[in-house]
């Protein structure tokens, strides 16, 4: 059996663990299968690492504050202090006065 062979089976085997397990499309199955045979890695680690890669993308790029603002009107900080900006400060969160365009810049 050539390299090409035992990969395509370890591949094959993991798609059928991973299509009996988990609820994804055949497109998140076929890659998490790739990376389960490729890393030698359980699956239940990659999706736990992946988890954790895309909540700290999302953190550092600000998509979750701007969501949880809009949604809670808090930011991640707020949520991990257990109080507002507004009550961190006893008042409201400095602003510019004179130009506000700035405020959602990244």
């Amino acid at each position: 059996m050539s390299g090409l062979d035992d990969l395509q089976a370890d591949v094959t085997e993991a798609y059928e663990d991973i299509d009996g397990e988990l609820d994804l499309d055949r497109e998140t199955t076929n890659e998490l299968a790739m990376l389960a045979a490729g890393l030698g890695t359980d699956t239940d680690q990659l999706v736990e690492r992946a988890v954790h890669l895309l909540f700290q993308t999302t953190v550092d790029s600000g998509k979750l504050d701007f969501h949880l603002r809009s949604a809670y009107d808090v930011t991640y900080d707020e949520y991990l202090s257990g109080m507002t900006y507004e009550e961190m400060t006893g008042g409201s969160f400095p602003q510019p006065e004179t130009n506000d365009d700035r405020r959602y810049q990244f």
